[in-house]
């Protein structure tokens, strides 16, 4: 009959001086696997802004596509069509310190989707319109106001409340968000305008909008404390939520006034007026038209617009992450240079094919298309702390009014002279005075504190 195992005194003796456990203590368990830690929320915050971005996008991508079939139809001139494209871009900078406050008072969540909705109205109403003032309140105002309550505004809102280390980075994904939006949509809609109708394209768009506006209400949320958390990066527990801000009108307008006292606001509101001129107002309302008066087809300069804004996003998330770790002054001096001996080639290298220097071009420019961002709103946030979401609002309607400014120059210039090639020469010379002006822009009392938390 075999003994028992732990019966004897050696036996015993044994276990003891392998570690045994004593009477009465647990015995050894194995180690329990840790568990996977999740990213931090801010991040799926960010991404659900970053879909929101795309989606508007949807209705930045347009209007270069709807220059030619609106002039086609009604025989509307294209300085009456690029009207109403100026009063959307001017109406999209001007609305955004607004909304930057109304956030404060209201919630992320509320404002973007009212905009998301207000954005597919106006672009639902342009299937109806018959006159020239139809397509300015519809597209012009309704459009202006809405995509300008979700502009680069809210991306500076996001950002500020949910991190504190990586901002440039996430700016950069941010912003290069448009761009993604440009490259799902453009292609997608100038087949649709080319093949059916300027219509179906406008409908494709609000359709988008509306889509994304559950997302937006069941996912987004306010401030990290909403979630029990700390902005990413942070040190501590978790900052209780502010009470809401009242008067928000008030409170932009007083943000201006501040600082608007500083040189520093009105070099940053300069060069990102040439900005705008040079991107939104230019290439984005005017490149498919005039590749189109040289025989290019409509499908395949959409197309190389939508290719600018693969290599925007490259170019855009690259700035963020430069502007982490380099002088932002300095960055935008390079920008704007390069930007603007880009466009003085661009009337030499249009033709009725693609080419191989256009694809140059294209890759080029598309690299510095909005790399400007994440060094402007550095620059913002470096001076002006709390209130720089607002007043990088105040600067982004500078962007957007020197956009509108050449959307309705460009469309004016062509129908006077016939081509466009002045109005590149000249955002070629906007571009070099931005980048003088970059380099005289002082460094603010947070610069040091900004630094610190990268």
């Amino acid at each position: 009959m075999t003994e028992p195992l732990f019966n004897a005194g050696p036996v015993t003796q044994t276990t003891e001086l392998s570690g045994a456990p004593e009477q009465g203590e647990q015995p050894d368990r194995p180690p329990r696997r840790a568990l996977p830690r999740l990213p931090h929320r801010a991040w799926s915050v960010a991404a659900v802004a970053f879909v929101t971005i795309i989606g508007a996008a949807g209705f930045a991508s347009l209007p270069g596509l709807l220059i030619d079939p609106l002039h086609d139809e009604f025989g509307w001139s294209r300085g009456t069509i690029g009207f109403a494209v100026s009063v959307n871009l001017a109406l999209y900078g001007l609305t955004a310190p607004f909304a930057a406050a109304l956030m404060d008072r209201f919630g992320i969540r509320k404002v973007i989707a009212a905009a998301l909705a207000v954005i597919a109205t106006g672009g639902g109403l342009t299937v109806f319109m018959t006159e020239p003032w139809q397509l300015i309140l519809c597209w012009g105002v309704l459009v202006g106001l809405g995509s300008g309550s979700m502009a680069l505004a809210f991306a500076a809102t996001v950002t500020n409340r949910w991190f504190v280390a990586q901002r440039g980075l996430v700016t950069g994904i941010l912003t290069a968000g448009g761009a993604s939006g440009q490259l799902i949509f453009l292609p997608l809609l100038s087949w649709i305008v080319e093949r059916h109708d300027w219509r179906p394209a406008a409908l494709t768009v609000a359709i988008a909008a509306l889509a994304i506006v559950p997302l937006v209400w069941l996912l987004l949320r306010d401030y990290p404390s909403d979630v029990g958390l700390a902005p990413y990066g942070a040190d501590g527990p978790p900052t209780p939520r502010p009470a809401p801000r009242r008067g928000a009108a008030r409170r932009a307008v007083k943000a201006l006034a501040s600082a608007s006292r500083t040189g520093t606001f009105w070099l940053l509101a300069g060069t990102f007026a040439i900005c705008g001129a040079s991107t939104n107002g230019l290439v984005k309302t005017h490149f498919v038209p005039a590749a189109h008066d040289h025989g290019m087809p409509v499908t395949a300069a959409a197309s190389l617009l939508a290719v600018i804004g693969v290599f925007d996003i490259i170019g855009t998330v690259a700035s963020g992450w430069f502007t982490d770790r380099f002088d932002a002054r300095r960055l935008l001096a390079m920008y704007y240079a390069l930007r603007g001996l880009s466009l003085m080639f661009l009337p030499i290298l249009l033709d009725d094919a693609v080419h191989p220097p256009m694809i140059f071009f294209i890759v080029f420019y598309g690299l510095d298309w909005v790399a400007t961002v994440p060094p402007t709103m550095a620059l913002c946030r470096e001076q002006y702390g709390e209130d720089s979401a607002i007043v990088f609002g105040w600067v982004l309607a500078s962007h957007q009014v020197g956009a509108g400014v050449v959307a309705f120059v460009g469309g004016m210039a062509r129908d006077a002279f016939g081509s466009y090639n002045l109005v590149w020469y000249g955002a070629g010379a906007l571009c070099a005075i931005a980048a003088l002006m970059s380099l005289v822009i002082r460094r603010g009392p947070n610069a040091q504190a900004a630094a610190a938390t990268v």
